[in-house]
């Protein structure tokens, strides 16, 4: 890669930027926050497993299989290495960042939890990370309880004390929101948890494909992300638990690959990750991810998150000047690349609609965080998430396309 960031050489790598949209125009593609675009690499893995050497992973010591199982540890690895985990035994392959959150619901939360444990959760959380937490506290007579907020929806760190306790078992939460992309010092919540007995589980399905992360560093135990944040396949995720605490746990799932001997009556587990790995892995999937890991890696993380905070800055800038436009969450200094907003007097619904007449692409709706919604006292906001490979004339182009959507309501 050239010392400068590149962003059109970036896109060029991008099959799905090179194709006109059907009326002619450029694609302006703002929502990676629910799933980003895929680059050659990752797509010509897929083909070449699926064409040259498919078979099933820990199977046959045949040929394709012995090359299958071999290149899924390579990706194993690979996330080890992008997440700092201390070795790639703590790396369980899962279909994504909800499969790996309930995971750790399921195998750690029902083995560990009990009445008169408190769970710790926050009102901006992804229903992944929130409604298994909820159903766990119904079945085993938990708590849920939740950080506070600051007026600027960030964690009020001091009031944490007060639902911090020594009755909390675990902290679940998201590094960063998905739609204020407010994001939190998981380091330092690590840090306070680990002081009462608790453990701490990190959704980072928003930040991984953004900024390093390191598991041993932060002190965290559980880490959840999906592949297809993270310019990879669709269908694989990643849970990262550390060694002592999956070795403690109860299988999720029963099946292939996770047995160690199966009796008449009963069962013995494989070691760690294989206990968790039940059936047939995401295979062409998992294997794909390595490209991505190592495409976004041989860009650099650091390049990444500076583009992506001019194009964070730019919006908040151009956003402002438009009438009866409001944005959520903190001060950029304070958040990632999501801006979330309404139009006063345009639904969200319709404000996507006519931004798609004009080829910008953003999300609509709740996004799966009906509660923080509530809060904010809207149904609906609109969302532009950015990728490593958005300009800053999408931004402009997004700006344009909502003056657009008010000359069409006739608000200007």
């Amino acid at each position: 890669m050239q010392s400068e960031y590149d962003v059109e050489a970036i896109r060029r790598d991008f099959p799905i930027f090179g194709r006109p949209l059907e009326h002619g125009g450029r694609l302006v593609y703002l929502d990676s926050g629910a799933s980003a675009q895929k680059p050659r690499v990752v797509i010509d893995a897929e083909r070449d497993c699926y064409e040259s050497w498919y078979a099933n992973a820990y199977r046959g010591v045949y040929q394709f299989g012995a090359r299958v199982s071999e290149e899924l540890e390579r990706t194993r690895k690979a996330v080890q290495e992008l997440i700092g985990a201390a070795e790639p035994e703590e790396v369980v392959f899962t279909s994504g960042t909800t499969m790996s959150i309930n995971l750790v619901a399921q195998a750690w939360g029902r083995k560990f939890l009990h009445a008169g444990h408190e769970i710790l959760v926050t009102e901006m959380e992804h229903h992944a990370n929130l409604v298994p937490w909820q159903r766990l506290a119904h079945e085993t007579g938990a708590t849920l309880r939740f950080i506070p907020l600051t007026s600027d929806w960030r964690l009020d760190l001091d009031r944490l004390d007060d639902v911090l306790t020594d009755r909390t078992r675990i902290v679940a939460i998201a590094e960063m929101s998905n739609v204020l992309g407010t994001i939190h010092p998981v380091k330092e919540l690590a840090r306070r948890a680990h002081e009462v007995g608790a453990v701490i589980s990190v959704d980072a399905a928003q930040t991984v494909p953004h900024h390093v992360v390191d598991v041993v560093r932060s002190e965290i135990d559980f880490l959840a992300f999906s592949g297809h944040k993270l310019y990879g396949p669709s269908g694989v995720g990643v849970l990262y638990g550390r060694r002592e605490l999956l070795e403690g746990m109860d299988p999720f799932l029963c099946g292939g690959h996770m047995i160690e001997r199966v009796y008449r009556d009963h069962a013995t587990w494989a070691d760690i990750p294989a206990k968790f790995e039940a059936g047939t892995l995401p295979i062409v999937q998992a294997i794909a991810l390595r490209s991505a890991i190592e495409y976004v890696r041989g860009i650099g993380f650091s390049r990444i998150a500076a583009h992506e905070r001019r194009l964070l800055e730019h919006t908040h800038r151009r956003l402002a000047e438009i009438p009866g436009l409001v944005i959520y969450g903190p001060a950029v200094e304070h958040k990632g690349s999501i801006v979330s907003f309404t139009v006063e007097k345009v639904a969200a619904e319709d404000l996507a609609v006519l931004l798609d007449l004009k080829g910008v692409f953003v999300r609509h709706g709740h996004h799966c965080t009906m509660p923080l919604h509530d809060l904010l006292g809207v149904p609906a906001t609109v969302r532009a998430s950015f990728g490593l490979y958005n300009t800053l004339e999408d931004v402009d182009a997004l700006v344009e396309g909502i003056h657009y959507a008010r000359r069409k309501l006739r608000l200007e």
